[in-house]
């Protein structure tokens, strides 16, 4: 199973994706998706797994979860938006990063892409960045991976380039 993973869209979706995520089985998004009509688009292309963050309006929230548990070709995966990262989670899902560890955290929020093993709770943490044009990130960046057998194999990040800068911004 090969996955897309992206996050922090910010309601726009950067039309590479498509290619990028043309040989995956399912795209995962997690959170500040900024719009139904990203989710939408990313649905027409591949079946979507998503959260909602903290940008999202009702109409995301109700379309999808906060937290998504599940299994996955013997992997266990949480997907939040708003999870903190490896050592300093955060207070909402700490505790239970403890007591039902999964084998894959995945969060989006801090704009940083990032893939690391949590040695001390012995999980993979991933946070694929920001795809989108909002925020403090200077590269729009997305994941794509496989989950086989129980394991995780073929990570790559895929940089979309320099987040745009808004004529709002130009000082």
């Amino acid at each position: 199973m090969r996955i897309g993973l992206l996050s922090d869209t910010h309601g726009w979706l950067d039309p590479r994706l498509k290619a990028h995520f043309a040989a995956c089985d399912e795209i995962w998004h997690a959170g500040d998706i900024g719009g139904l009509e990203v989710a939408e688009e990313l649905a027409r292309w591949k079946p979507l797994r998503a959260v909602w963050g903290n940008i999202d309006d009702a109409r995301a929230r109700s379309a999808f979860p906060e937290h998504q548990r599940f299994n996955l070709n013997g992997v266990r995966v949480w997907m939040t938006h708003i999870g903190g990262r490896p050592p300093k989670y955060n207070d909402a899902v700490a505790r239970e990063l403890r007591t039902a560890p999964p084998t894959l955290f995945i969060c989006g929020h801090t704009h940083l892409c990032t893939v690391k093993f949590d040695e001390q709770l012995g999980f993979l943490y991933m946070n694929p960045g920001a795809a989108g044009r909002h925020g403090f990130h200077q590269v729009r960046t997305a994941l794509r991976f496989r989950i086989s057998d129980g394991k995780l194999a073929e990570l790559e990040v895929i940089e979309l380039g320099l987040r745009s800068v808004s004529p709002q911004s130009v000082g």
